[in-house]
């Protein structure tokens, strides 16, 4: 399985011609451009408050309500995660 790059996913989801500050993304994209899965995901919710939080789809409080991730917050998090690497180095 080949790990997407942000610029070859935005470009294979159409999300190109999009502000990525506007685009809203769910779980899949989330898992995709991060390289985490679901589980790991939901305790970086928890654990890291650099991780970029949630917004709500809609006004539901219940579990399991629609969620998802501006797609613009997710890429900064991964860039910041690439710049602790070069500054640990």
């Amino acid at each position: 399985m080949t790990k997407c790059t942000t610029e070859a996913f935005q470009s294979h989801a159409g999300f190109a011609q999009y502000d990525p500050a506007a685009v809203i993304i769910r779980m899949a994209e989330v898992e995709k451009i991060t390289g985490l899965k679901r589980a790991t995901i939901y305790k970086y919710l928890e654990m890291d408050d650099s991780f970029p939080r949630q917004v709500p789809l809609s006004n539901s409080k219940q579990r399991g309500a629609p969620v998802g991730w501006v797609l613009a917050e997710v890429q900064a998090w991964v860039r910041s995660r690439s710049a602790l690497r070069r500054e640990a180095a």
